[in-house]
């Protein structure tokens, strides 16, 4: 719990939800902020309190509307800024335009760069973000960032409703089998990734299992989930293969486009996200989706680092 002194906790309108969960952890109502727009679409904000020599923490997340989340946080801290905040720190969940994090092919844009350098400039001292899609944007800025991660979260659902007996962790790419492989030796599970190729982007043209599935529920981990092609056909291929079940587990869950439906029509028992990205449509819309809370994990981040605390403790354990 925290005391209210010299901290301030704002929220775009991304996803309040989570702000008023990650206050609520600390103790804290939500400071008091205005962001409303014009008629051609400017985002206008008014900070209604004082943040003079504050440590100020803004919240949201990379959904829905993406560019006016991004553009609503940057003008936020720019407005603590030159009302004089002693420290600003944008939690950003969901962090926007983390999959165009390199420069893949001939002039391609590496946005992710472009976004750390707005976030930057716009006076940003502090960074809290989840499972990054790619670990190197961290180096895209010059100001510390916290990567947390919901493998702890994770990793206390699968404990608590699955028997490890007779479980196998499941990466659906090469790229995810560090997440996956930590997952299971610290549940001291079997490993599987499948081996993709791909057509064009978003576009699966063949995968091939590598590892044991057979009479084993298998359990398929992202760190994000946005068409869900990927997943549905690795779910089918791990049916194929002898899974008695197939469950997945991602941090946020997208879900755009025909996701859900996709979902719903899938050999997926369950597609277990957590909150980064608000999920009450998404619920009502599916029944196979099921929500984890990471706001505690966010709540605690923001009172250790408001106390100077190490965080890393976090990296490994779901706080109380």
């Amino acid at each position: 719990m925290l005391n209210g002194s010299g901290i301030k906790i704002f929220s775009g309108t991304s996803h309040p939800e989570l702000a008023e969960i990650i206050a609520r952890r600390i103790g804290l109502p939500l400071s008091k902020a205005e962001v409303t727009r014009s008629g051609i679409g400017e985002t206008n904000v008014t900070i209604a309190e004082s943040v003079r020599e504050d440590d100020v923490y803004i919240i949201n997340t990379g959904c829905g509307a993406v560019n006016t989340a991004l553009m609503e946080l940057c003008i936020m801290i720019h407005a603590c800024k030159i009302a004089s905040a002693k420290r600003i720190t944008a939690v950003i969940p969901l962090f926007p335009y983390a999959r165009q994090d390199k420069k893949d092919k001939s002039r391609a844009p590496i946005t992710a760069k472009l976004v750390a350098n707005m976030i930057q400039k716009s006076g940003c001292d502090h960074v809290i973000t989840m499972d990054l899609h790619a670990s190197q944007i961290q180096g895209f800025f010059d100001v510390p960032v916290d990567n947390l991660y919901a493998e702890p979260s994770a990793i206390l659902y699968i404990r608590t409703h699955f028997d490890l007996a007779d479980v196998v962790i499941v990466s659906p790419d090469a790229g995810g089998a560090k997440r996956a492989t930590s997952i299971a030796d610290r549940l001291g599970v079997d490993f599987a990734l499948f081996h993709k190729e791909r057509k064009k982007a978003n576009e699966v043209s063949r995968m091939v299992l590598v590892g044991h599935v057979k009479d084993k529920v298998a359990i398929l981990v992202d760190d994000m989930a946005d068409t869900c092609g990927t997943l549905c056909l690795a779910a089918s291929h791990l049916s194929e293969a002898g899974a008695t079940k197939v469950f997945a587990f991602v941090t946020h869950g997208i879900l755009s486009g025909n996701a859900l439906k996709a979902v719903e029509e899938s050999s997926l028992e369950k597609l277990i996200v957590t909150n980064t990205l608000p999920q009450h449509e998404n619920q009502a819309a599916c029944k196979k989706i099921e929500v984890i809370d990471i706001g505690k994990v966010l709540g605690e981040v923001i009172r250790r680092s408001h106390y100077g605390e190490s965080v890393s403790k976090l990296f490994h354990e779901v706080p109380y």
